[in-house]
């Protein structure tokens, strides 16, 4: 399994493969999981701070969007190259969120995992997205079903991604790997029905448009941006 490859589908692919050098910020995600969020707080605060966001729930969520999208890619691309994946253990995943990727992440682990929906689905929505979710909304208020979309929509856009690459490289069967997997993960019920049509429309809003000039992602389940409300207000519920 060549994580090198894997990474060249773009920068969110990336995954440092040793333990974090010592001195720095990272650790395990699994004392995130377990109480520690100062480390997340922060991380909402600099991406606050970076997009003006005029209510923290925003900064939160692309907070969150960003970190399920790197543990998505990390684990789908390998699975559709190669039919294996690391197993990304809380454990072993060490994460400084004032870094981006590939130095976000590092992964102390060795073993692999099969390339199945069941494995994956047990690796990233049990292990890691579940309690990444619980850490998020201990942080502050933040809907369930927002954070579910932000999961969803970052799978899809892992999807978009491999597919684009698999499609550069002539590479077929990559993309339908990818495609089947994703496909299968999205069945599961802390995912279904998050995002809609071939397309992957995302069927929430990630509030990206909250912020000054944020304007909407490209799977954004809005055709224009809906007014805030931030001018003449106080913030909508």
């Amino acid at each position: 399994m060549d994580l090198v490859e894997s990474g060249s589908v773009g920068g969110f692919f990336a995954l440092r493969t040793a333990a974090p050098p010592g001195g720095g910020a990272h650790l395990p995600l699994a004392r995130l999981y377990a109480g520690e969020t100062g480390p997340l707080t922060a991380r909402v605060d600099r991406v606050a701070a970076r997009l003006r966001a005029p209510e923290r729930r925003v900064a939160a969520s692309i907070a969150h969007l960003g970190l399920a999208a790197r543990l998505w890619s990390t684990v789908l691309g390998p699975a559709a190259l190669y039919g294996r994946f690391p197993a990304l253990d809380p454990a072993g995943l060490y994460w400084d969120g004032a870094l981006t990727s590939p130095d976000d992440l590092w992964w102390a682990g060795v073993d692999t995992r099969p390339a199945t929906v069941e494995q994956l689905t047990e690796t990233v929505v049990e292990a890691h997205l579940v309690p990444l979710a619980a850490a998020f909304r201990a942080d502050g208020r933040i809907s369930p079903g927002l954070l579910r979309g932000n999961a969803g929509s970052a799978l899809a856009g892992a999807l978009r991604e491999l597919t684009r690459w698999s499609r550069a490289r002539q590479r077929p069967e990559v993309a339908e790997r990818a495609a089947s997997l994703a496909g299968g993960l999205l069945g599961h019920p802390g995912l279904a029905g998050t995002v809609r049509g071939p397309a992957l429309r995302r069927s929430s809003c990630c509030l990206y448009y909250r912020a000054p000039g944020g304007g909407l992602c490209g799977d954004c389940v809005f055709d224009h941006p809906p007014a805030t409300g931030l001018e003449t207000g106080p913030s909508a519920p």
